[in-house]
C-alpha cells in the first residue's frame, strides 16, 4: 500500500517517469512506462532488475545492438485484420524495417556468450519472425519505403511504358514551349507545371487565346492561365490511364500482401510486445547510465544497507548544470535493520533532513518499481509492502483541515495501518501545534510505531523525540552535520547521536541584538543551553579530527604516490640501461667488423703494390678516412633546456607551443593541470606539462622560420598544423572497398596520434559493405572506446560514430 494517493508527485517520482519516457524510443516503451508500478513480490522484481541491469551492462559495452526503427504498428495490424482489406505503403515499411529489429534483436541475443545477458535471451522464447514474411514485403517495399519497380511483371510493364510516355509528353510540350516564349506568350522563366494530374502550360491570360487547348486553371491575380495544349491531349490521357493501371496494380499487391500477412498477426503481436519491452528495459538502462545507478543485493525482507546513496533528481538537476553550479550531491550512507528500524534525524533549518527522508523513499520506490539505483555496488537493499509518507502542508479549506490536523489524519492512518514490512517517512515530526502538546503527541505515535516493528525515516527538532529515540531499542538518532564557525550545512549524515538546531548560535552570529539572544538563552534554561553546547563542541571536535584525517590521508597518498615514481624510474633507468649497453655492444661490434676488414683490404692492397710508395700512401689514405669518419665519436652537444609551463601562471591570450613543435597557439582557458589552446582556428585540451610558454621574440623567430619552410609546408607539416587541418567526419561514400579500408585506417591513426576525442565516418546505407568494413575495423583497434550509430536526425545507421580512448 501506498500513503498518499499523489504520493508520486510528493517524493519526485512523477518527473523520473517522464524523463523515462522521454527515453523511450516508441509508443510502445511508453506504455510499459505509463504501466510501471511498485513491486512487492521479490522474483519478479529480481528478475525486472537484471534485465535493467544486463541492459546497461551492454550500452557500457558498446555493442552494436539495433537501435532504429522501434513502430508501434498495432493500429494497422487491426485493420489488416479485417477480411478484403489492404495496408497502405507506409505501414508496410513501417512492419518491415521493425520486424527487421526484432529480428536483429533476437539475433544479437542468440549470438552473445552464454554467460552475457541470461534474462533478456529469456524474454526472447517464443518470438518469431516468419523470415517468408519478411522477404514477401521486402519485395514489394524497399528500404527507403517505397514501392519497388519490380513488385510483380505487370507494374513494371506499367512503369515503363508510363515513363515511356512521359518523356514523349515533357519533348512535345518543351517544343510547345519554346514556340509560345518566341512568340512571348508565357512569362519569362516559366516552366510546365501540373494541374488536376496533366501537364500544362502557364500562358499569359491576353494570349491565351493563341494557344489551342483546354484551360484548367488560372493564377490567383488572373494575369496566368494553365492550358493544356491541344497537341498532348493524347500522351495526357494515356499517362493518366497507365496512372490509374499503375494504382489498380498496386492495390492487387497491397491486397495479396495484406493477405499473406493475416495469418501472422497473433505471433507480430507477441512480437511487437517483446519490441516495446526491449525498448522499455533499453529507456531504463539509459536513465541507470546518467544516474549511475547499479543493482544491489536484493533481500526479500525488509531492511536497508545503502552506501553513498544520491537523490536523483538534485543529482541530475547539478550534472545539468555543471558548468553554471560546481556544487556536488553529497551521497549519504543509510543503514536500517531490524534492531535498528527508525532513524530520527535532527539538526538545523536547511540542513539538508528533509533531502535525507525524500532519498529513502524516492531510491525505495524506484527500486521496487524495477529500476536501479543511484548508490554505490555494494549497497544492500530490501524490500516492503507499504510505504507511508507525509511531508508538506495538506491544510484543506474544502474539508475544514488546518496543516496540523492533515498531519494528525495522516499520523491516524500510519499508527492503524503500518506493519513490520512497512516503511513510514515524516518530516517535521510533531511541528503545527504547540510545541509541549505537539512533541508528546509526537513521541507516543513514534513509541506505537516503534511497537508495530514498522521501519521509518523521521524529521525533527523536538528534543523529547532525541531523548526518547536514544533510551529506546529500535530507534536510532541521526544528525545532519552543520559547521558552527562558518554557519554553513555540511549535508553529511551521521548516524548515532542526535543533531542541534544552533538556533542560539546562527541568531548570535547573524547579529540579532545581544539582549535578545541573552534573553532568549535564559528562557530556554541551563540545561537546554549546555546541551546545545556539548552538541557544538562534539561537531567542531568531529570536523577538525574529519581534517586531520583527511590531511594524513592525503600525505599518506603523497608518499605512496611518491615512492610508486621512484620504483617507477628506478625500473625504467634500469631497464634502460641494459637497452643502451646492448645497443652500443652492438654498434661496436659491427663497427669493430668494419674495422677488420678495412684493415685487411688495406694490408692485401700494400701486398699487391709490393710496398710502392704512392699504393701505400694511398692506401693509407684510405685507412685514415674510414677511422675519422667511422671510429670518431662527437662530443655531446647540450641540450636546450625550456622549462615546462605553470598551469598558476597561465591565462587566456598567453602565446604556448607544444614542446618539441615549430607552431605555436593561444590560450583559450586553463582548468587545473589541462588547458584549452586554440592552433590555427582548432581548440584542443592539452597537458599543461606538455606546454612552453613563448616570448614575444620567439613568436616572431617562429613566424620566420614558418615563412622560410612556406614551400616545403605540405611535405614537413608538424603535428600543430595537423591538428589545425584534421576533420572530425571521413566521407567514404562512393569509395571501393580495399581503397576504403586503406583510408579508415589511415584517418584512425591520424586522429589516435592527434589526441581527437570522437570521428564520424559516413559511409551511407547502400548495401551494407563500407559500414562493416569500418565497424569491423573499428572493433578490432584497440584505441576505440566503442562504436555506435549515429542520431536517426543525423544520418542514422548510414554514419558511424567511434569514440576513442
Amino acid at each position: 500500500m501506498i500513503l498518499p494517493q499523489n504520493f508520486e508527485q510528493k517524493i519526485g517520482f512523477t518527473q523520473l517517469r517522464e524523463l523515462l519516457d522521454s527515453l523511450c524510443l516508441s509508443a510502445l516503451g511508453r506504455q510499459f512506462v505509463a504501466k510501471m508500478s511498485f513491486l512487492t513480490k521479490h522474483d519478479q522484481l529480481e528478475k525486472l532488475l537484471l534485465q535493467t541491469d544486463e541492459f546497461r551492462q551492454l550500452l557500457n559495452s558498446g555493442a552494436e545492438f539495433p537501435g532504429s526503427h522501434y513502430h508501434d504498428v498495432n493500429q494497422h495490424l487491426v485493420r489488416a485484420n479485417l477480411p478484403g482489406s489492404y495496408l497502405e505503403v507506409a505501414a508496410f515499411y513501417a512492419i518491415k524495417m521493425s520486424l527487421r529489429t526484432i529480428r536483429e534483436a533476437l539475433t544479437f541475443f542468440t549470438r552473445a556468450e552464454e554467460d552475457l545477458y541470461p534474462t533478456l535471451r529469456l524474454l526472447g522464447i517464443g518470438v518469431q519472425v516468419d523470415r517468408n514474411l519478411l522477404a514477401a514485403l521486402d519485395k514489394v517495399v524497399d528500404d527507403e519505403g517505397l514501392v519497388r519497380d519490380d513488385a510483380s511483371p505487370l507494374l513494371r510493364q506499367i512503369r515503363q511504358e508510363l515513363i515511356s510516355r512521359q518523356v514523349q509528353l515533357r519533348k512535345q510540350i518543351a517544343g510547345i514551349l519554346r514556340h509560345a516564349r518566341q512568340e512571348g506568350w508565357v512569362p519569362e522563366g516559366s516552366e510546365p507545371t501540373i494541374r488536376g494530374g496533366r501537364l500544362v502550360l502557364p500562358v499569359i491570360a491576353e494570349h491565351k487565346r493563341r494557344v489551342k487547348g483546354l484551360i484548367h486553371d488560372e493564377s490567383a491575380t488572373g494575369q496566368t492561365v494553365y492550358i493544356e495544349p491541344e497537341a498532348v491531349f493524347e500522351l495526357n490521357n494515356d499517362i493518366k490511364d497507365l496512372d490509374n493501371a499503375y494504382h489498380r496494380e498496386l492495390v492487387r499487391i497491397l491486397t495479396q500482401l495484406t493477405a499473406q500477412l493475416r495469418p501472422h498477426i497473433p505471433d507480430l503481436r507477441k512480437a511487437y510486445q517483446y519490441l516495446g519491452l526491449l525498448d522499455f528495459i533499453r529507456a531504463k538502462a539509459q536513465l541507470a547510465r546518467r544516474l549511475e545507478a547499479s543493482l544491489p543485493v536484493l533481500h526479500p525482507r525488509p531492511m536497508m544497507r545503502w552506501q553513498q546513496v544520491r537523490h536523483p533528481l538534485l543529482y541530475l538537476t547539478f550534472l545539468g548544470h555543471a558548468k553554471d553550479d560546481p556544487r556536488e550531491v553529497v551521497p549519504l550512507d543509510i543503514e536500517l535493520t531490524p534492531e535498528q528500524r527508525i532513524l530520527l534525524i535532527s539538526g538545523p533549518n536547511a540542513g539538508g533532513k528533509s533531502v535525507s527522508m525524500k532519498t529513502v523513499g524516492l531510491v525505495q520506490y524506484m527500486l521496487q518499481c524495477g529500476l536501479l539505483i543511484p548508490a554505490g555496488e555494494t549497497s544492500e537493499a530490501g524490500m516492503f509492502d507499504d510505504i507511508f509518507l507525509d511531508i508538506g502542508d495538506e491544510q484543506s479549506l474544502e474539508n475544514d483541515l488546518s496543516t496540523y490536523s492533515s498531519h494528525l489524519l495522516s499520523m491516524k492512518q500510519f499508527v492503524t495501518l503500518a506493519g513490520k514490512r512497512s516503511l513510514v517517512l515524516i518530516d517535521e515530526f510533531g511541528t503545527g501545534t504547540e510545541p509541549s502538546l505537539g512533541g508528546a503527541i509526537a513521541e507516543a505515535v513514534l513509541e506505537q510505531l516503534n511497537r508495530a516493528r514498522a521501519f521509518g525515516v523521521i524529521t525533527t527538532h523536538y528534543t523529547n523525540l532525541k531523548n526518547y529515540a536514544e533510551r529506546t531499542p529500535g530507534i536510532v538518532n541521526g544528525a545532519m552535520r552543520y559547521d558552527p564557525d562558518q554557519l554553513q550545512p555540511l549535508y553529511r549524515l551521521e548516524i548515532g547521536k542526535p543533531g542541534s538546531s544552533f538556533a542560539i548560535e546562527i541568531a548570535r552570529k547573524i547579529g540579532l541584538p545581544r539582549q535578545l539572544v541573552e534573553r532568549a538563552t535564559q528562557l530556554v534554561g541551563k540545561d537546554k543551553i549546555r546541551y546545545d553546547r556539548l552538541l557544538e563542541g562534539l561537531e567542531k571536535e568531529k570536523t577538525e579530527l574529519e581534517q586531520r584525517t583527511a590531511e594524513a590521508a592525503k600525505a599518506e597518498r603523497r608518499m605512496k604516490k611518491a615512492a610508486q615514481e621512484y620504483q617507477d624510474l628506478k625500473k625504467y633507468l634500469d631497464d634502460t640501461t641494459l637497452e643502451v649497453l646492448r645497443d652500443a655492444k652492438a654498434k661496436a661490434k659491427l663497427l669493430l667488423k668494419d674495422a677488420n676488414q678495412q684493415i685487411e683490404a688495406t694490408i692485401q692492397e700494400i701486398r699487391i703494390g709490393q710496398a710502392e710508395k704512392e699504393r701505400t700512401k694511398e692506401a693509407r689514405g684510405k685507412l685514415e678516412t674510414f677511422v675519422r669518419e667511422k671510429l670518431h665519436i662527437e662530443p655531446p652537444k647540450p641540450r636546450a633546456t625550456r622549462e615546462m609551463a605553470d598551469p598558476n601562471t597561465l591565462k587566456p591570450g598567453d602565446k604556448v607551443a607544444l614542446l618539441g613543435q615549430e607552431g605555436h597557439g593561444e590560450i583559450m582557458s586553463v582548468k587545473g593541470k589541462t588547458a584549452e589552446v586554440s592552433f590555427g582556428g582548432l581548440k584542443t585540451i592539452v597537458k599543461v606539462s606538455q606546454l612552453e610558454k613563448l616570448t614575444r621574440s620567439e613568436i616572431r623567430e617562429r613566424e620566420k622560420t614558418a615563412a622560410r619552410k612556406a614551400p616545403a609546408q605540405h611535405a614537413t607539416l608538424d603535428i600543430t598544423g595537423r591538428m589545425a587541418g584534421f576533420n572530425t567526419t571521413l566521407d567514404l561514400r562512393g569509395e571501393r572497398a580495399e581503397d576504403a579500408l586503406n583510408r579508415i585506417m589511415a584517418y584512425v591513426d591520424d586522429a589516435v596520434m592527434l589526441g581527437v576525442p570522437e570521428i564520424k565516418i559516413l559511409h551511407g546505407r547502400g548495401n551494407g559493405i563500407l559500414r562493416q568494413i569500418a565497424r569491423d575495423y573499428l572493433h578490432r583497434t584497440r584505441a576505440v572506446a566503442s562504436v555506435a550509430d549515429e542520431h536517426a536526425d543525423r544520418g542514422g545507421d548510414g554514419v558511424t560514430i567511434a569514440v576513442l580512448k
